[in-house]
């Protein structure tokens, strides 16, 4: 299939569209109808984190959504371009330890921001519980979000 890139403005709105194509991307690429729920949640979490850092760094900048298909696995990628944003002790959680996450201090809710009630970190948290492979890191530029699911590509 090859790669899929979508830019788009940090509304909460598109937080929805996003999960939407990442699902539709994801069932193509031959993801098993029952982790297409677990992709659509973990995309919406991470585009919500990005969204919530845009809008209170640089609502004027698009965050990037990247899919692909490469050997067996979908892959996406959530980057941000929020300077100063960081994984907050995220850095290389893997996703068989979620609990380690929920220490960390980024993630927002699924519509860009992170509900008074919940502890910081929860948004990354459920992103490291639902995808099979997870890589968060900080960039100069932002925060990047891989993930991963196997497919029959």
């Amino acid at each position: 299939m090859g790669t899929v890139e979508v830019t788009f403005t940090p509304l909460p709105a598109n937080v929805r569209t996003a999960r939407l194509i990442a699902t539709a991307v994801a069932r193509r690429s031959g993801v098993e109808e029952p982790l297409l729920d677990e992709v659509r949640l973990a995309v919406g979490e991470a585009c919500s984190r990005a969204v919530d850092e845009h809008r209170r760094h640089c609502p004027q900048e698009p965050i990037r959504l990247e899919m692909r298909d490469d050997s067996g696995r979908f892959e996406v990628v959530v980057t941000d371009a929020a300077p100063g944003a960081e994984a907050n002790g995220m850095d290389g959680v893997p996703a068989a330890d979620p609990v380690v996450a929920l220490a960390g201090k980024a993630g927002a809710g699924e519509h860009g921001h992170t509900p008074e009630f919940l502890p910081p970190g929860v948004g990354l948290a459920v992103v490291a519980g639902l995808a099979d492979d997870v890589d968060i890191s900080s960039t100069p530029d932002g925060v990047r979000v891989r993930m991963s699911w196997p497919a029959r590509c």
